[in-house]
This record gives C-alpha cells, structure tokens and sequence, in this order.
C-alpha cells in the first residue's frame, strides 16, 4: 500500500489529504491551530477521526502520543543515547512492542521497522513531484493510519528539533 502526501502542506493548523497510489483521497490530517501543544487528527474521508496526535505537555523530551478511540496507542520519541540524530522510538500502549524508526527524516528518507522487520518506507525517490513523499507500507498485516501517524509525527518532531516550527 503506499500513500502520497504533498509535503509543502504541512504544518500545524493547515489541513491536507494523503492520497493512495491512483489519486483518491484516503486521510485527512486536521492540524488544529490556537492549542497549548501540537495537536492533529487523522480523518477518514468521511470526516470520522481515525487517531488523535497530540504533543505531550510535561516530558522531558519532546514527545507525540497517538490515540485511538480516547484509547492511548503509542508514544513517540528521539531515541536516547543513539549517535544518529534521525533515531525515534515508537512505544506501544502493550509496554511491550517498540517499533524502530532511522534514516534521514527531514529529507524524507526512512524505515519504520519491528524486531528488524520493515514495516513501512518513506520516501521522496520513487516520486517526480518535488514537494511530495510517498509512505509505502510494506506488511499487508500493518495498521496504515497508525504508521501514517507514526511519520506525521517523526517528521514534526524532528522539524521541531531544528526550529522549522
């Protein structure tokens, strides 16, 4: 499955769809303006919240929490004591499944992966549209909106980290 998403887009408060492979709308990112913290919501095309993102108020580094249904899904930070820069980790609300995120993020280069596995690529090479990335979800087993989410988030932390927000 991949998705496409038109990378001058976004940003808090601005709205833009994630299209699939042949041009049809699949989410809605709602970036929600005028909030104490960053907060998104991916939508389905019929307007129904599929996962709440939100910045975590009081942590000592920066932090993402996803959820669904009100219920917490993952939690999203930079790797500590990692010498690459680009290195998050995505921490299940099972306490046990972490999800393994590196490459370039600002540049829009990067594997998701679980226990070594691919789970999702995000990539501007398969693409000729020069402000568009593409998310192509390996596993056909693999939550789409929940490693959307995951890159709808590494991405704003990271662009946090360098002062782009």
């Amino acid at each position: 499955m991949r998705f496409l998403v038109r990378d001058r887009l976004l940003g808090i408060g601005e709205d833009y769809w994630i299209e699939d492979d042949r041009g049809a709308k699949v989410f809605l990112v709602d970036g929600k303006a005028m909030r104490l913290r960053d907060t998104f919501e991916l939508k389905d095309t019929q307007g129904r919240v599929l996962i709440d993102i939100r910045q975590k108020m009081f942590a000592l580094r920066d932090t993402m929490v996803i959820e669904r249904g009100g219920e917490p899904l993952a939690t999203i930070r930079r790797k500590r004591l990692s010498l690459l820069r680009n290195h998050y980790r995505v921490s299940l609300a099972d306490g046990r499944t972490e999800l393994d995120v590196s490459g370039k993020i600002l540049d829009r280069e990067f594997a998701v992966e679980y226990d070594g596995e691919l789970l999702a690529v995000v990539s501007r090479r398969w693409l000729h549209v020069r402000e568009t990335y593409g998310i192509d979800v390996v596993r056909e087993d693999a939550d789409p909106a929940l490693l959307i989410a995951v890159a709808v988030c590494v991405i704003h932390l990271a662009e946090k980290e360098r002062g782009e927000d």
